[in-house]
């Protein structure tokens, strides 16, 4: 199954959290510091919650597709690059408190979105490449 992923960056996380909670019927998949996930099964959608900055009005951080292997983010590169598309592979990453394979590519308003597979959970928010622990959720999701 595949699902379409929506990262908002949000001002007020622990109202959001209520907000969608209510919304669609469910409470978060995942919260750690700082962020939330909610797997929704009807529509299909992973909806990320970042915690910005107090009172910020809520902002789309970035768009996702989640697939269920490595094997489909290889064959959406593969695909995306034959397109003419740039792209930006990321393997064994972590990010929002999972270890992911992913590609990255940019829209013409420079939306950036990922196609990803989530291979295991982990207690850190993120990496920054070279294995030093990030913890503010804008240095790893873009």
């Amino acid at each position: 199954m595949s699902r379409v992923q929506l990262a908002l960056r949000v001002g007020d996380l622990e109202g959001s959290i209520a907000f969608y909670s209510k919304l669609f019927g469910t409470e978060p998949a995942k919260r750690r510091p700082g962020y939330a996930n909610f797997a929704i099964t009807e529509p299909a959608l992973k909806l990320v919650l970042l915690e910005g900055e107090p009172g910020q009005a809520t902002v789309m951080d970035h768009l996702g597709v989640e697939v269920e292997s490595t094997e489909q983010v290889d064959t959406a590169t593969r695909r995306l690059t034959g397109e003419g598309l740039e792209t930006l592979m990321e393997d064994n990453t972590t990010c929002c408190y999972a270890v992911q394979d992913k590609v990255w590519v940019h829209g013409p308003g420079q939306e950036p979105w990922e196609v990803y597979t989530v291979k295991a959970d982990s207690q850190i928010y993120g990496t920054d490449g070279g294995g030093t622990e990030v913890g503010r959720p804008e240095n790893c999701c873009s």
